[in-house]
């Protein structure tokens, strides 16, 4: 859980040059009233490309809204989410774990 509201899947260690660091999940899903949101990378490559195939969505800077399921392609879906934890992986690379 991120919060007590989201369910995220993996993590990662961020910092940014202005010195503000923490941990975050690498995908996010949460309910939000009638809606069903995904927490994604912003600006990844091919983002709204996959996007505009999606089917109906609204969209915030990482959030993507779903009212209903059945309104989305599901592998589109599936395909922005693998393509955004792997940007945030190639952005943030995380120190092996033998490391340390």
């Amino acid at each position: 859980m991120c919060g007590p509201s989201i369910v995220g899947f993996g993590s990662y260690h961020y910092k940014y040059p202005s010195g503000h660091e923490g941990e975050s999940a690498l995908a996010g899903f949460a309910v939000r009233g009638s809606e069903l949101v995904v927490y994604m990378a912003p600006g990844f490559e091919g983002r709204d490309v996959l996007l505009a195939k999606l089917g109906r969505h609204r969209t915030g800077k990482v959030c993507v809204y779903i009212r209903r399921l059945a309104n989305v392609d599901l592998k589109v879906l599936e395909a922005l989410v693998a393509r955004s934890v792997a940007d945030t992986r190639r952005r943030y690379p995380q120190p092996d774990a033998n490391d340390a």
